[in-house]
């Protein structure tokens, strides 16, 4: 951990985020819920791409970079925040933008990206959206400039330590309200929010906290895949001895109701559920989608009566705003 604790960081946010009890829900699934609330953050609404691009900007600037180049759906957490982190470094950022969602309603995070002022472009394939950015690269650097590629979500081995520090930050704060962590819930997508956590814990030394992921979109063993392969790549790259493997990678697909973007009355009656239980709103795309796996394990019986549970909210509320038809439809 101490390698993690001394890699540059361009500093973003202040850390911690808190961490409180969610009394409410507690009471109501029979567990002991602890909300991690990295959707409170300084930075452009916050969320848990600022840790990862705390790292990512220090490698950038350490390069020589003038601008980032990165992808993402047309609703992108990841792109606002690249953008707002771009415009606190005195640098420009490029956003290559897919489906889901809609470039026609400019709302939520679209309506962020440019009034932050990123250069927007549209790839109707998401398959294209790599060789967009590379081409967007080539083209800055034949006029001078010093372009810095990120990959979508801010899934690199720098992007990783972002959430290696958070794993430190989570033990810490449970142990000091006397608590200790038996699985610690989280949405995952692109990886590296899952791949860090697994990572700082294992640098602990800390093997009986199960790190779980609910999946948004993809199928559990791609995702898996995924993770293994940002988590072995980031130890590798800055020399940290830790042994992980496939059974350490928990990740749940079975809530992904259609997709990745798609949103479902099961998603919807989740965000109200929330709301109106603890006051805590959660984002149609990721954290509902991640609450609700949450809340059916316990059902099920998987995690058991009384444990204690650690929910990271990832943040994302500036989603719901792009997607208010789809949320007033089952409000």
């Amino acid at each position: 951990m101490w390698r993690v604790l001394t890699m540059p960081r361009f500093k973003l946010t202040t850390l911690p985020t808190p961490i409180e009890k969610a009394s409410n829900l507690s009471r109501d699934l029979g567990v002991n819920l602890l909300i991690k609330r990295d959707d409170v953050m300084e930075l452009a609404l916050g969320g848990n791409k600022v840790r990862k691009l705390e790292f990512i900007l220090a490698d950038a600037l350490s390069k020589g970079a003038d601008v980032l180049i990165t992808r993402g759906a047309i609703h992108s957490n990841h792109a606002r925040l690249t953008a707002a982190a771009a415009r606190k470094a005195g640098l420009e950022a490029h956003l290559v933008l897919t489906p889901p969602g809609s470039k026609e309603v400019i709302q939520g995070n679209l309506l962020l990206d440019s009034l932050l002022g990123a250069k927007i472009t549209y790839v109707e394939n998401g398959e294209d959206a790599d060789a967009v950015m590379e081409r967007i690269a080539e083209e800055l650097k034949s006029s001078g400039r010093r372009p810095y590629i990120i990959p979508a979500g801010g899934a690199s081995e720098y992007g990783v330590l972002g959430y290696a520090l958070a794993a430190l930050e989570i033990i810490q704060q449970t142990l000091a309200l006397n608590v200790r962590p038996k699985y610690i819930i989280h949405t995952t997508g692109t990886g590296a929010t899952q791949a860090g956590l697994i990572l700082g814990l294992k640098a602990l030394g800390v093997d009986d906290v199960k790190v779980i992921g609910i999946s948004n979109g993809r199928k559990a063993s791609e995702e898996q895949a995924r993770v293994l392969k940002l988590v072995n790549q980031a130890s590798k790259a800055f020399n940290i001895e830790v042994k992980v493997t496939s059974d350490d990678v928990i990740v749940y697909d079975d809530y992904v109701f259609g997709g990745y973007g798609v949103i479902t009355k099961e998603v919807v009656d989740t965000m109200k559920y929330v709301a109106r239980t603890e006051g805590l709103i959660l984002d149609p795309v990721y954290t509902a989608k991640g609450m609700y796996g949450l809340i059916d394990l316990i059902h099920k019986g998987e995690i058991r009566r009384n444990e204690n549970v650690v929910f990271i909210h990832t943040g994302g509320s500036p989603i719901t705003f792009q997607y208010v038809d789809n949320v007033l439809k089952w409000l």
